[in-house]
């Protein structure tokens, strides 16, 4: 799996003269520690470019936003802090003369209730609402605490500050985006039917490729080409493959040698690939273990040509730094209500297995043949906290939408084939009636992970998305 890149946020931090501004001071050290101590980096004035490296008039902002200019590309997200009550038109002017598109985590700084005098009382409570309201006004999305007052040094905040983390990189991930659509959508899928013109207005381009270019390159390909020589060697090292004929092994490295090559040069970072049943009639395997290597690396990789459910997938992973599977809600588990089974045939990543195989295809099979079907990677879900999520586009609104929760896979005895798990998910009864009453698609992408607050909080806040979340409302 890929390493989570190091996170970099512009910090400013409010001032107000007439509160004790010495506050400011150390309110810039505290910041600054806590986004260290997790990680991370800082952009911040210095106490050569403003009164304490603070933010109140309007010339320090305008120093506060060329710095941030100057680190634009770097910048993941910004953090306003307030160790008093704050200027809440520094704090805006600097934001919007900076320019940036990024989540804004607004802090405030509790005071304590011994030390209330005039040289000690900070009002960064009151403060806060003023910075919002300003930032509500200049037309700056921001996310807020838990707490409406936090310290930097308290856990709360070392909470927030992870999910903001998570914000930031779904946001960053999700711009100028290209997902590779490989493939015809399958006739027999409607379900997945999407639009790519609402998605490019958020900013997420859909590039296409026939199969039959896809096929037209492996037939070029020789079977020694170092390519796919190499992705034959990544396979036999990711999954066993006892069983499985040589040949068969060969027309999957080809195929995963021939999408690598063409990602790399059409710049796409994820990918939906047509399944049923073109490639199990007309090239002999299915796709799915070079789906699940992709979906491993951190590079998501849906079936079905189901591109929001692979942008689904890639939020989550985004979000949690783990890799994504893109499951049905397939089956009630027995009686209970809050329990289902979520399988695929599968093309899961390594990483949701308790032990995993490869084999092959069983429902296919019974149409093309045993010998056409070899290459799915099949084992039981292991278990563990979960998020999952599914956005897609509502071609006659003209929007995007989803939801969102959390759950988990559990170990409950389960006896079937393919890719498969029992996942508990509270009220979910509620959920599967939303799911159906609002027309969303069988397809959802799950993630080990407790990431799902974070993805809603992307989704509305700074894409511009509908989002459900599940089983109660966030703000």
């Amino acid at each position: 799996m890929a390493a989570q890149r190091t996170m970099t946020y512009g910090v400013v931090v409010g001032n107000r003269g007439f509160f004790p501004d010495h506050l400011a001071k150390t309110g810039r050290e505290e910041i600054i520690t806590a986004i260290e101590a997790a990680g991370a980096k800082a952009i911040v004035l210095t106490a050569q470019e403003s009164k304490f490296g603070a933010v109140e008039t309007f010339a320090e902002a305008q120093r506060c936003a060329e710095l941030f200019k100057k680190h634009a590309a770097d910048i993941d997200g910004i953090i306003v802090t307030l160790p008093n009550f704050g200027d809440e038109r520094g704090v805006a002017d600097a934001l919007r003369l900076s320019g940036l598109k990024v989540p804004v985590l607004v802090q405030a700084t509790p005071d304590k209730s011994d030390a209330m005098t005039i040289a000690t009382r900070r009002d960064s409570f009151c403060g806060k609402m003023s910075a919002c309201n300003n930032l509500m006004q200049y037309g700056i999305p921001y996310s807020l605490t838990t707490l409406h007052t936090e310290a930097p040094a308290s856990p709360e905040f070392k909470a927030d500050l992870e999910w903001f983390g998570a914000v930031c990189r779904i946001v960053r991930g999700l711009t100028n985006l290209r997902i590779g659509s490989i493939g015809a959508r399958p006739a027999a899928f409607n379900t997945v039917r999407y639009s790519e013109r609402i998605l490019e207005t958020s900013g997420v381009s859909v590039i296409p490729i026939d199969l039959s270019e896809i096929l037209g390159r492996i037939n070029k390909m020789g079977d020694n080409d170092d390519a796919a020589q190499g992705k034959l060697a990544a396979i036999k090292s990711y999954v066993t493959t006892s069983g499985i004929p040589e040949a068969a092994l060969l027309k999957m490295a080809k195929l995963g040698a021939v999408i690598d090559g063409w990602m790399k040069e059409t710049q796409v970072t994820i990918s939906a690939v047509q399944c049923w049943t073109s490639l199990e009639e007309y090239f002999g395997v299915v796709p799915c273990t070079i789906m699940s290597m992709m979906s491993n690396d951190l590079i998501p990789s849906a079936c079905e040509v189901d591109v929001p459910g692979t942008l689904s997938m890639y939020m989550l992973a985004l979000a949690s730094g783990t890799p994504s599977a893109l499951l049905d809600w397939n089956n009630n588990y027995g009686s209970h209500p809050d329990k289902c089974v979520c399988f695929h045939c599968s093309n899961l990543p390594k990483h949701f297995f308790k032990e995993v195989k490869m084999d092959f295809q069983e429902i296919i099979a019974g149409t093309v043949g045993k010998a056409n079907t070899f290459g799915t990677c099949v084992g039981r879900v292991k278990a563990g906290a979960m998020s999952y999520a599914r956005y897609s586009t509502d071609d006659r609104r003209g929007v995007i939408r989803g939801y969102t929760g959390a759950g988990r896979f559990t170990d409950d005895p389960l006896e079937t084939f393919g890719g498969a798990g029992v996942a508990e998910i509270p009220q979910l009864q509620k959920l599967l009636k939303y799911i159906c009453r609002e027309g969303f698609e069988h397809h959802v992408a799950a993630n080990f992970s407790d990431v799902s607050k974070a993805i809603h909080e992307a989704a509305v806040r700074y894409m511009g998305w509908e989002s459900h979340y599940h089983p109660e409302p966030v703000d």
